[in-house]
């Protein structure tokens, strides 16, 4: 039989697709005027690329073993990323970030005092 067999091939659209959002998470921080729509911009395509590359690797994967490893990175990284732009999120709201127009963005209810200290910047 001649041609790509079909895992091979599924392999290579989902890891294609899974580029192209890679791409387009990168075109978002590039083009989108504010922080927070970056970071929205970033977290979403990239956590969704490494979902479609990950799938895409496990149909090439040779036992059950690599298709789990495969499986606890992505859950990290979808972790870890979750969590750090959380993090960027919150402090940029608790610094007043300024829009594109220059206009402070005040956050709607300030942070307790001593609330942010839970990673040292605040202890003094």
């Amino acid at each position: 039989m001649t041609g790509i067999p079909w895992r091979e091939g599924l392999s290579l659209v989902l890891i294609g697709v899974g580029v192209l959002f890679f791409l387009a998470g990168s075109v978002g921080v590039l083009r989108l005027p504010d922080l927070l729509s970056r970071l929205h911009a970033l977290t979403k395509a990239d956590n969704l690329g490494l979902g479609l590359v990950v799938a895409g690797l496990m149909l090439q994967a040779a036992n059950v073993q690599e298709v789990l490893k495969l499986l606890l990175v992505w859950l990290l990284v979808l972790f870890a990323s979750s969590v750090a732009c959380y993090l960027v999120a919150r402090s940029a709201t608790a610094a007043v970030v300024r829009a594109d127009d220059g206009a402070p963005i005040q956050p709607t209810q300030p942070p307790p005092p001593g609330e942010l200290a839970a990673g040292g910047a605040n202890d003094r």
